[in-house]
């Protein structure tokens, strides 16, 4: 089979939750150019931890044996767009039928689009990882340039896929003058997910925090001033 150039790093055979109102199985690939102190995955960010691989074969293998039973499938990272070649990794997805849903940090508006106007993907989750002035902070990346976020995000408002932003709060990073510059920013989107952080024993950085309930509620009510809908993710 032909290599794709990307690391399938992890599959996760049934899922409720990674693909709005459907049934999938997700795709975890490895690698990613941020290194937010909060990633819940940084086994598949940092280069010096090791994982083991799952070929292109096992994949797609088992994507057809659940063809019929899995609404579709999500292809999520890491960054998935780190790699040119996701591009046909998400055709070949596509052309067996499946709706596919794409997570993505936003950092390569370029990939973005030609996947958009390839019709490589049904519906796409945007990271926001925070207010656009505190990016490199919130990223790990100190010279973090945000001029390809923002054209990212743009390119979702123009409304040619079904989209979303999300922002994971962290009590460390995230206030709520934060949620109402991202609002400002991002006006007028049609959903904005605000998720829970929480300690997966595989985060960049120890001794993070969630934020309460009420907490979160009160960003959510500053967040409906921009957005169309939004939504809380991750509590109990």
């Amino acid at each position: 089979m032909m290599s794709y150039g990307v690391k399938i790093a992890g599959l996760q055979k049934m899922s409720l939750l990674d693909y709005p109102g459907k049934i999938c199985a997700t795709v975890f690939l490895g690698g990613c150019n941020l290194r937010c102190p909060f990633c819940h995955n940084a086994t598949l960010v940092l280069p010096e931890r090791e994982y083991e691989a799952i070929s292109e074969d096992e994949l797609f293998d088992f994507l057809t044996r659940r063809l019929g039973l899995l609404d579709g499938v999500c292809v999520t990272g890491g960054e998935p767009l780190l790699a040119p070649d996701t591009l046909r990794l998400l055709g070949k997805i596509r052309s067996m039928g499946y709706p596919v849903k794409l997570d993505t940090n936003g950092t390569f508006p370029e990939r973005l689009s030609a996947v958009i106007d390839g019709g490589l993907a049904d519906y796409v989750a945007m990271d926001i990882k925070n207010s656009l002035r505190k990016y490199p902070e919130t990223t790990g990346i100190g010279s973090f340039d945000i001029g390809n976020v923002i054209e990212s995000a743009d390119i979702l408002m123009s409304g040619k896929i079904g989209y979303e932003f999300r922002t994971t709060v962290v009590r460390e990073f995230h206030t709520a003058s934060d949620i109402s510059q991202i609002g400002a920013w991002l006006r007028g989107a049609e959903k904005y997910c605000l998720q829970t952080f929480r300690d997966s024993g595989d985060n960049i950085r120890e001794g993070l925090h969630g934020c309460s309930q009420e907490e979160m509620e009160s960003f959510a009510d500053t967040a409906r001033k921009y957005f169309k809908q939004v939504e809380i993710r991750g509590m109990d």
